[in-house]
């Protein structure tokens, strides 16, 4: 079975974005998850009323996670699961610090004051019957060590979550492909099936270049050409956001 995953920084609501801001990009977000309908999305920035909105709107997926804050609020690491395809096992929310089960903690040392916050579900997809698991994150956008004990915490928790299983990985890393964030992941285990891909993060077209830090990792078979970046050209100044939506193709048996 080949699913088709999506990894989506939404860019979190904020006025300071003027026309680019949520409220304004709406329309274009859901066009283009309509125009993709990818089977899984692990979606990047979403604040509690966005996360309403994914729910209201992406009637054809169940939608899971929690906000990030000590009270279970604020921007999230939100999974969208297409309803017809899978079955779901189990969900869980943890907390990349030194005590994961605790809400809004952090490791501190050089990352910024955002708690970091881990979406994961254990699926079983209707034509297979061997269970996999989603997961999807955000890393600190400041402190590479944060990144990196961010990155350990996640590939241990995979490791003793799935005992074995497949997986697939999604998430806006805050890292370019040759730091030792993303080095770990790789060397843990987890390919890489966007590593053909160029730039995906664009400030709202302000970067003339733009830099990958949006992945798609995976332990299970893929081919890595059949990944590419979802193109974002504004219409009337309005992008789909400060990110372009990436999507890959994994296969499981």
């Amino acid at each position: 079975m080949k699913i088709k995953v999506m990894t989506f920084n939404l860019r979190t609501d904020t006025p300071v974005d003027g026309i680019n801001k949520f409220t304004e990009r709406v329309d274009r977000v859901k066009e283009v998850i309509m125009n993709e309908d990818p089977d899984l999305i692990g979606f990047q920035e979403a604040k509690d009323s966005m996360r309403e909105w994914l729910r209201n709107t992406l009637s054809d997926y169940c939608i899971f996670g929690c906000g990030r804050d000590k009270n279970y609020y604020g921007e999230s690491t939100v999974i969208a699961v297409k309803k017809n395809k899978f079955e779901v096992i189990s969900m869980d929310n943890f907390w990349l610090s030194t005590n994961t089960e605790l809400p809004g903690s952090r490791f501190g040392i050089d990352q910024s004051n955002c708690p970091r916050i881990t979406t994961c579900v254990r699926l079983c997809a209707k034509e297979i019957s061997a269970p996999f698991w989603f997961y999807n994150t955000h890393l600190d956008h400041k402190g590479s060590t944060a990144r990196l004990l961010g990155s350990t915490a996640l590939m241990h928790d995979i490791a003793l979550r799935t005992r074995g299983e497949k997986y697939v990985l999604t998430g806006d890393f805050n890292a370019l492909p040759d730091t030792r964030e993303i080095e770990f992941i790789v060397n843990a285990g987890a390919a890489d099936a966007t590593a053909t891909l160029g730039g995906t993060f664009h400030g709202f077209g302000r970067l003339e270049n733009k830099i990958k830090i949006d992945y798609i990792f995976t332990n299970a078979d893929f081919d890595a050409s059949e990944s590419y970046v979802v193109e974002d050209n504004p219409v009337e100044g309005v992008y789909i956001s400060d990110h372009n939506p990436v999507c890959g193709f994994i296969e499981l048996n």
